[in-house]
């Protein structure tokens, strides 16, 4: 049985929009309470910091599929929230999905995605996507065979579901929702890549949920 606090809010959108980005506790349906960095100020705020990297981040990203399941790293610095956890959040209601990329001279880009959920363990993980918009660029739902990340299930050096002859994670590095093997990879020590705007070089990621616009009123 699972423990609710009624004072802690489901996710950040919940958070009173005056306060500051910072870390609060909240507690998704179902789940016990998690320590997130909320960003109150990005497009009106309301974002779970679900992931973020920088240039010589502290950690590899080569991490296993249970570390990795659980999440890992420095809310306040660089870390990854958990794939277990992007389920349980994004099961609650629809949510939304914006990936804010440093590139390769340190301009900020975003791609964003009307739609995102994260399918249970059972399932890999799976990664469900809506439309982009952005200026990034769209390179998680490529539709060039082998490249696109929209549908694929999670991979990690010692969890291979991608669609590649071998384990993309084990070949190039970190954890992803691989095909065969990606256009972009955000969970990688000095290789962040989102093709069409850094291949590799990337100096930053930051990946942001919250309800879906249509759904936060």
């Amino acid at each position: 049985m699972v423990l609710v606090d009624a004072n802690l809010p489901k996710d950040c959108s919940e958070i009173p929009l005056y306060k500051e980005s910072g870390v609060y506790a909240i507690q998704p349906k179902d789940l016990h309470p998690l320590i997130v960095y909320c960003d109150m100020t990005t497009n009106s705020g309301g974002w779970i910091v679900i992931q973020r990297n920088t240039f010589n981040s502290e950690i590899t990203w080569d991490e296993s599929w249970t570390t990795y399941k659980y999440g890992f790293g420095n809310v306040e610095k660089d870390y990854w929230l958990g794939t277990e956890y992007l389920h349980y959040i994004t099961k609650q209601k629809v949510y939304q999905i914006r990936f804010v990329i440093l590139d390769n001279n340190n301009e900020e880009k975003y791609a964003d995605y009307n739609l995102f959920s994260v399918e249970d363990e059972a399932n890999g993980y799976k990664l469900r996507l809506g439309s982009y918009t952005g200026t990034a660029g769209d390179a998680m739902s490529s539709i060039q065979a082998g490249s696109t990340h929209d549908n694929m299930k999670f991979t990690t050096k010692d969890k291979d579901q991608d669609i590649y002859g071998a384990n993309c994670a084990a070949s190039y590095g970190g954890a992803w929702w691989y095909a065969a093997c990606f256009a972009s990879k955000l969970n990688n020590k000095n290789g962040i890549q989102w093709t069409g705007l850094c291949a590799g070089n990337c100096k930053g990621s930051t990946v942001l949920i919250r309800p879906a616009d249509y759904c936060i009123y």
